[in-house]
């Protein structure tokens, strides 16, 4: 019965030191395809994945896809640290001085998050919709010209 022991920790050892071996060999090189490698020198990809599309967006090697998609990936990323900032500042107590609407609704009896959603008048939740669709027609376009949009 005593070899049974010395037998798993030997075992043990052994597979631990050949899992320390893996670890460290080289890897051996994928062959990727000529049309992701047209965006490894696009800013944003780097060592050691280099341009790295998980779900094949861009597969195709589409520039004008690429670039469409980088664009929209910068707004939604700034929209979405314009939304924190604002529920961060209404959670931090700030609120607009006076009322809501013309019925004396004043800006501190609506509360933070989702639940505002109920709180706001119907009007007001419209205002807010149109003045999005606004901003995003005229102001918020998808400048094509070259330039970054960074």
């Amino acid at each position: 019965q005593s070899l049974i022991p010395k037998f798993t920790m030997k075992t043990a050892v052994f597979a631990s030191l050949l899992a320390t071996a893996a670890a460290f060999a080289p890897a051996a090189n994928k062959a990727s395809s000529s049309a992701l490698k047209a965006f490894d020198d696009e800013l944003g990809a780097q060592v050691p994945l280099g341009f790295w599309d998980p779900l094949g967006l861009v597969a195709d090697g589409d520039e004008e896809k690429f670039s469409r998609l980088r664009y929209v990936e910068l707004k939604h990323g700034r929209i979405a640290m314009l939304a924190f900032a604002g529920y961060v500042t209404a959670e931090g107590g700030a609120r607009l001085p006076g009322n809501i609407d013309f019925a004396g609704t004043p800006f501190t009896d609506i509360p933070n998050g989702f639940a505002a959603l109920g709180a706001i008048p119907a009007a007001g939740l419209t205002q807010i919709i149109a003045f999005i669709g606004f901003l995003e027609v005229a102001i918020m376009k998808d400048i094509v010209g070259g330039e970054f949009p960074g």
